[in-house]
C-alpha cells in the first residue's frame, strides 16, 4: 500500500489523505472500532478523513500510525433499506437532464432505481452525503448558491445525493422534495441516515407537506425557585457553555462560547465549575432582574454594569469581580468600549435543559435553547461547594484602533492559493466585515488567487479554520462552524487566538503572522 498524506490542521487535528470514497470509509471503520491512542474522534469526508486529537503531541504521533494503517476491507452496510417519499418537481430537474444527456423520466427513473448509501455528515445536523450504486448522475453544483434551499428538498451534487434537514443556503442541484423528517432531537440517534444506513427513493404524486421543526423553547423556571428574568436581551445574547464536542459525524458543530477563556474566567470568578452555562451577550443592551439572592460576574468585553433597585440607581459594580445582586434587584450590561462579548456568570449556573449534552446554543444548526428574549427566565443551580474567586485582570484590553495580531499556522490546503496570496494573506491588514457573526469572521481586502481550478470535494474543518470561498475573501471559522466544507483551508488560527478573534468588532483591523 501506497503511504497516505497526512496534513496538519491546527494544533490538534490531522486531514487524512485517501484514494477514494471507499477506503475513506474502510479507514473510519478500523478507527472507529479500534481508536488509536490520543484520538478524540473522527470525520469522514468525500476523499479524506479529519482527525482530532487530545493535544499536540498526540497528533504528532498520529501522523506515522495514519500514513499505514490497513483500511477494512468488508463494509457491506447492514439493516433495512429506509425508504424516503420523493415528489420530483424540483426547480433543477430540467437541468438535470440537460446536465446528464437525459430526460426528465429518466433522471427520476436513475435516482429511484439504486439503493443509496449514508457515507457521511453534511454542513447541517441531518445533511447526509448518499453514495449511489453507479454515477449516471454526477453533475456540478449550482454556478451561484440559492441563499435559502427549502427544508426537505432532495437534491444532487457531484456523485452524491442528499436531502436538507431545515431551510438553509445551499448550491447543490434540486430534484423533488420530501417530507421525511431528517433530523429530529426526540430521535436516537436524531439523523434519520446515520452513516451506513440504505437509502432507497420512491416517486410519489401527492404533495409533500413537511412539518416546521418544534421551535427551541424560551428558558424559563419554576415559580418561586431561584433564576434571572430577562427584561431586554440586547443585539444577542444566547447560553452557552463549552458545548458539545464529539458529535461530527452527526452534522453536529462542537458550538460553545465564543471567547471561551472569557466564560471560563467569568464561571471561576463565582465559584462555578469551567463547564457550567453562562450568558454571552454582543455590545451590551442586557437586562436582567433577581429572583432571590446571587453572586454574578461579568467578563470578556469590560461593559459598564448598573444594579438598580426599584428602578433607582443602587450601585456600578467592575467587570472581572465578583458581586452581589439581591432579590428584586436590576442588572443593567451597558455598551463595551472594546471588545465584542460580554459573559455573565451567576453562582450555581444556568440550568436550561441540556440539548445533546451541552446547554450552549448553535446557531447555525438551530441546536440547544432559543436565543433570549425579554421574557424569557433563567433558572439557576444550587450554589457550588467552591469559593468565590478574587478579582482578575480583564482579558479583553485592547485600545480602540489596535491591529489584532493573530498567529496562524499554514495548510493543509495552502497549495491551492498562489505564492503571491500566501505572502498576501500575511502580509496585508484584514479588515473584519460586517456579515461577521458566531459562524465565522469574514475579512475584507485584496482578494486571494486560486492556484487550482479544481472543486475541492468536501472535507472536515476545524474552529480557526482559514477558508477561502470562491470571492477569494478569507472566513475564519469560529464556534458554530460547519462540521464540512468545500472551499479550501490554507491556514488555521491556534485555539487560544480564536478569543481574540472572538472579540474582534466589524472594521476592526488583523494581521497574520506564522505561529
Amino acid at each position: 500500500m501506497t503511504p497516505r498524506t497526512v496534513r496538519p490542521a491546527g494544533e490538534r487535528a490531522l486531514l487524512v489523505e485517501c484514494a477514494d470514497l471507499e477506503e475513506v470509509l474502510g479507514l473510519h471503520a478500523v478507527l472507529t472500532a479500534a481508536p488509536l491512542p490520543g484520538q478524540v474522534e473522527v470525520l469522514p469526508a468525500a476523499r479524506t478523513l479529519l482527525l482530532r486529537a487530545a493535544d499536540r503531541g498526540a497528533r504528532d504521533r498520529l501522523v506515522p500510525l495514519l500514513r499505514d494503517l490497513p483500511a477494512a476491507a468488508d463494509r457491506r452496510p447492514q439493516g433495512d433499506v429506509v425508504e424516503i417519499d420523493t415528489v420530483y418537481d424540483g426547480a433543477d430537474l430540467t437541468e438535470v437532464a440537460s446536465l446528464t444527456a437525459m430526460s426528465e423520466q429518466a433522471v427520476v427513473a436513475a435516482h429511484v432505481g439504486q439503493v443509496w448509501t449514508a457515507a457521511f455528515g453534511g454542513f447541517a445536523p441531518g445533511f447526509t452525503y448518499l453514495v449511489g450504486e453507479h454515477a449516471d448522475l454526477q453533475v456540478p453544483r449550482r454556478p451561484s448558491p440559492r441563499t435559502a434551499v427549502p427544508e426537505g428538498a432532495v437534491a444532487l451534487a457531484g456523485t452524491f445525493s442528499a436531502v436538507y434537514p431545515r431551510r438553509s443556503p445551499g448550491g447543490w442541484q434540486l430534484l423533488g422534495r420530501t417530507a421525511a423528517p431528517m433530523w429530529d432531537l426526540d430521535r436516537d440517534p436524531p439523523a434519520l441516515l446515520p452513516p451506513g444506513a440504505r437509502v432507497r427513493f420512491r416517486a410519489v404524486r401527492e404533495v409533500a407537506t413537511t412539518v416546521a421543526p418544534t421551535a427551541p423553547t424560551p428558558p424559563s423556571a419554576a415559580p418561586g425557585s431561584p433564576a434571572l428574568h430577562v427584561l431586554a436581551a440586547g443585539t444577542q445574547s444566547l447560553v452557552q457553555d463549552l458545548g458539545r464536542p464529539g458529535l461530527l459525524g452527526q452534522g453536529v458543530s462542537p458550538s460553545g462560547a465564543a471567547d471561551r477563556g472569557s466564560a471560563r474566567q467569568a464561571n471561576r470568578l463565582v465559584g462555578n465549575p469551567r463547564e457550567a452555562a453562562v450568558v454571552e451577550t454582543v455590545l451590551g443592551g442586557l437586562a436582567l432582574r433577581a429572583a432571590g439572592d446571587h453572586v454574578l460576574a461579568v467578563s470578556g468585553a469590560p461593559a459598564p454594569l448598573a444594579v438598580l433597585r426599584d428602578g433607582a440607581p443602587a450601585r456600578t459594580p467592575p467587570t472581572d469581580v465578583p458581586f452581589a445582586l439581591y432579590d428584586g434587584e436590576e442588572l443593567r450590561v451597558g455598551e463595551p468600549a472594546v471588545g465584542l462579548r460580554s459573559y455573565l456568570a451567576v453562582r450555581g449556573g444556568v440550568t436550561v435543559p441540556a440539548v445533546l449534552g451541552s446547554r450552549s446554543t448553535d446557531v447555525l444548526s438551530g441546536t440547544g435553547p432559543a436565543p433570549l428574549a425579554a421574557g424569557a427566565v433563567l433558572p439557576v443551580g444550587p450554589p457550588p461547594g467552591s469559593a468565590v474567586g478574587s478579582p482578575e485582570p480583564p482579558r479583553v484590553a485592547a485600545a480602540p484602533g489596535d491591529v489584532l495580531d493573530v498567529p496562524v499556522a499554514l495548510g493543509p490546503r495552502d497549495g491551492w492559493v498562489t505564492p503571491a496570496s500566501l505572502e498576501r494573506l500575511l502580509g496585508q491588514e484584514w479588515r473584519v466585515g460586517a456579515r461577521s457573526n458566531r459562524v465565522g469572521l469574514r475579512l475584507e481586502g485584496t482578494a486571494l488567487d486560486r492556484s487550482e481550478d479544481a472543486e475541492l470535494p468536501s472535507e472536515g474543518t476545524v474552529a480557526g479554520a482559514v477558508q477561502v470561498p470562491a470571492d477569494g475573501l478569507p472566513v475564519v471559522f469560529l464556534a458554530d462552524h460547519p462540521v464540512t466544507g468545500g472551499y479550501p483551508v490554507v491556514a488555521v488560527v491556534p485555539d487560544a487566538a480564536l478569543d481574540t478573534l472572538a472579540q474582534a468588532r466589524p472594521g476592526d483591523r488583523v494581521r497574520f503572522r506564522l505561529a
